[in-house]
């Protein structure tokens, strides 16, 4: 039997790498998407902007029937509500694509699916802060097709081709111009992250196995480490840059912020290096995650970003990341 995929969005980033990995599978995959972006080939295209009050006509226009529906929505809960009530009765599965930021702060190293929860915008909500948002988004989802058909996918840090966010791009980007580089240190920092590639795989798993509820998704802790993926991105790019390795201490005196002006990078100890990479996955794991090398995730985003001559599109809904040149050099002494 052929499954039927319904992608609300589906031309970017996470939604692409799910379209791609279900018609590999020989899904038949129907997106709705506002046309910005050319579709994936073999999949079927509908044209609606959620954000608009008519978003939704083409959807509302056909009488199909899907095994699962998969949301990524980022923004206010509004579109995810809307979607999911008109989807109620025709899809069998919702998927909503959410975030480790829907827990509480601070999070406890370790911390499940169990963990508190913030509060969650309201459904009819216009946008208020991403983690409210993305609640709200849960909570939407969950009211319209209820806990017994809707997955609630939690992710960790996510990297790969596609990327729009632009956090391993700038590092690719950074290294490949070459020069003494501003390594963040320590190298055996243990990262903690998932591959878009293998969270589509595990999303159109999970919709086979007919998986319900929430989920943390991101590799176990240490699947790499600092060292290990800044080494890729010099292999990749074919650099000669020299990596600086510097210590933790060195860094935060410059007023450089972990995450965004060093993106991935955090303080090997403390409540941020906890919230990131520190996160509970063991019911995820158990359920078939399986994350590849971290190489392949350096080298095939870089591929894609050489097919794109090298400039990486990037959501401009979320804040710049990168190092200041000259901030970098001063910290190293240049």
């Amino acid at each position: 039997m052929t499954r039927r995929l319904l992608m609300l969005g589906g031309t970017e980033f996470v939604g692409r790498a799910v379209v791609e990995a279900a018609l590999a599978r020989g899904w038949d995959v129907t997106l709705l998407h506002r046309g910005n972006h050319e579709p994936p080939p073999g999949a079927r295209s509908l044209l609606g902007d959620r954000t608009s009050p008519d978003g939704l006509a083409a959807l509302a226009g056909t009488t199909d029937t899907w095994d699962a529906v998969v949301d990524t929505w980022s923004a206010a809960p509004r579109p995810v509500r809307d979607a999911a009530r008109l989807l109620a009765g025709r899809v069998a599965r919702h998927v909503y694509v959410s975030s480790c930021s829907v827990y509480t702060w601070p999070r406890a190293a370790g911390y499940t699916e169990e963990a508190p929860l913030v509060e969650g915008a309201s459904a009819g909500a216009d946008a208020t802060e991403y983690a409210l948002d993305k609640r709200g988004g849960e909570l939407a989802a969950v009211e319209a097709f209820g806990d017994a058909r809707s997955l609630l996918v939690r992710c960790g840090l996510i990297l790969g081709p596609y990327e729009n966010v632009g956090r391993l791009p700038w590092w690719l980007g950074r290294i490949a111009a070459g020069g003494p580089v501003l390594a963040p240190g320590p190298r055996e920092l243990p990262l903690q992250y998932v591959d878009v590639r293998d969270l589509a795989e595990w999303i159109l798993g999970a919709v086979e196995a007919e998986h319900t509820g929430a989920y943390n998704l991101a590799s176990a802790p240490g699947h790499a480490t600092m060292g290990a993926l800044l080494d890729a991105c010099v292999r990749a790019t074919g650099s000669r840059a020299e990596l600086r390795w510097t210590d933790p201490e060195t860094v935060l005196a410059a007023g450089i912020d972990p995450w965004t002006q060093l993106p991935v990078w955090v303080p090997p100890t403390g409540e941020l290096h906890d919230s990131v990479y520190a996160l509970g996955v063991g019911r995820t794991l158990r359920t078939g995650l399986r994350c590849r090398p971290v190489e392949e995730t350096v080298e095939d985003t870089w591929h894609w970003l050489r097919s794109l001559g090298g400039a990486a599109p990037r959501r401009t809904d979320r804040p710049a990341v990168g190092l200041d040149p000259a901030v970098e050099a001063k910290v190293l002494g240049l």
